[in-house]
């Protein structure tokens, strides 16, 4: 074809400064998604260069994504999303469409999901499940669950719990929200929470009436301190969200003494205590003090969230009044997903998913960190010691920008400001949080070399 197009190679050697070239026009929109370049024979003798050259600079940019080639078709821009500002009520970075690429935190492999050895473990609990399982039974759950919940917990997490103080929930939101009712039942107003944390968690709070105030955050974790009055504390101690530190061993200690003092109450939320790679596993805080600690847990990162499955774990006192909230409000799982996590827990299912799981996360973690160092040097990764994501460190001011450019690569991926409480106090820092585990396996390459693409470069 004999279409005109405008380039102007600059930099060391022909290939690469054609290359570079086509990348920026493409990037910067002048060449639009679906545009059928020259052919390579018609480039070359336009630019007065060989045509293996322009060959060559096309094969490099399919390669990376930017191109497509195809017989009978010719070579054009690959699809892409158009970038355009994003709606007032989309979150920054954020536009209409499906991503091509999902980097987005609090996601596990769906494809991963142990579909077989789940069908099997559903076929025992079914067959094995008396009439009555299917009524309404107890409002804490079914006893099958929750007594495979008290041996693995205890046995996995360091939580000290028994059946009778297991109330199961469908995920975590549903456990906070009734949670939520419970202290405004007792006349709370404030509870306090992390620098950084999710903003669904503190809306959730927010309509049960409740304030939240952020606490201090540094390197050794949230700085509990005096609450700032709260008789109450939502926190993430064994692995931040999203920061990725855990609480210091001080902290922690001091954290239950306060609460076992002053009768404030701890909400634990163990969102990914099932996957650590380079340290010890840091214990559920529960362990410290049973009494002061509802601990949070979920099957939505180890299995999926889409099971809404998910766990109380109550002090003592607190048992009467949410099982008797959780009555009256039709708060529910369903039973035969519970008798099936039940059968998988106690089958030893359950742990073999989570070993294969973690040794497939930490093989993605250590991808994306030599993918960092060799690609992106300017970017460094932070709280990758444990759980499905990563804080990625970016130089001061370009967070936004960084944002953007992922968004032209068909890349979702978090910004660290949307994450920030919008009360905190802490001094912004710039970063993207890149939750790892979420791609399926086919898609990881495509979706690294694409977050890469995205970063800035030296």
């Amino acid at each position: 074809m004999g279409v005109d197009l405008h380039l102007e190679p600059a930099g060391p050697g022909v290939r690469r400064g054609l290359t570079d070239a086509l990348r920026e026009a493409v990037r910067g929109g002048r060449l639009a998604p679906g545009t059928r370049l020259p052919s390579s024979r018609s480039l070359a003798a336009d630019l007065g260069i060989a045509r293996n050259t322009v060959a060559e600079a096309y094969g490099d940019l399919v390669a990376e994504g930017w191109l497509t080639a195809r017989q009978g078709s010719g070579t054009r821009v690959a699809e892409r999303t158009v970038p355009r500002a994003a709606p007032e009520s989309a979150p920054a970075g954020q536009r209409p469409g499906r991503p091509a690429h999902d980097l987005v935190p609090g996601t596990p492999d769906l494809a991963s999901f142990p579909r077989a050895e789940w069908l099997k473990a559903a076929r025992r609990a079914l067959a094995a499940a008396p009439s009555d399982a299917l009524g309404y039974g107890d409002a804490r759950g079914r006893t099958e669950l929750r007594t495979a919940l008290a041996g693995y917990l205890s046995r996995a997490r360091g939580v000290r719990a028994d059946p009778d103080r297991i109330v199961i929930c469908s995920g975590f939101s549903d456990g906070l929200t009734l949670l939520g009712a419970v202290l405004r039942q007792r006349g709370l107003r404030t509870l306090a929470v992390e620098s950084y944390g999710l903003d669904v968690h503190w809306n959730l709070l927010h309509r049960s009436g409740l304030r939240t105030v952020p606490l201090p955050f540094d390197g050794l974790g949230t700085r509990p301190g005096d609450l700032r009055g709260a008789r109450a504390v939502l926190m993430t101690p064994a692995h931040q969200f999203p920061m990725g530190v855990p609480l210091h061993p001080d902290r922690r200690a001091a954290l239950v003494d306060r609460a076992r003092r002053t009768g404030a109450l701890i909400l634990e939320d163990d969102y990914d205590g099932e996957f650590r790679y380079d340290r010890q596993p840091v214990g559920a805080l529960q362990g410290l003090g049973p009494e002061q600690v509802v601990y949070m847990g979920t099957a939505s990162k180890s299995l999926a969230p889409g099971l809404r499955l998910g766990w109380l774990v109550l002090p003592r006192a607190l048992v009467t009044e949410v099982t008797a909230l959780k009555s009256g409000g039709g708060w529910s799982s369903g039973v035969l997903d519970q008798l099936t996590l039940a059968e998988f827990i106690t089958s030893g299912a359950y742990d073999r998913h989570v070993r294969a799981a973690r040794l497939r996360y930490r093989r993605r973690r250590d991808s994306l960190v030599a993918a960092l160092a060799a690609r992106a040097p300017l970017v460094h990764a932070t709280g990758i010691a444990a759980g499905l994501h990563a804080v990625l460190r970016l130089p001061p001011g370009t967070e936004a920008s960084v944002v953007r450019a992922a968004a032209w690569q068909g890349l979702a991926v978090h910004g660290l400001a949307r994450h920030r409480h919008p009360d905190a106090g802490t001094d912004p820092l710039d970063a993207l949080v890149v939750g790892y585990g979420t791609p399926p396996d086919h898609a990881w390459t495509g979706t690294l070399d694409a977050l890469c693409r995205a970063l800035p470069q030296p």
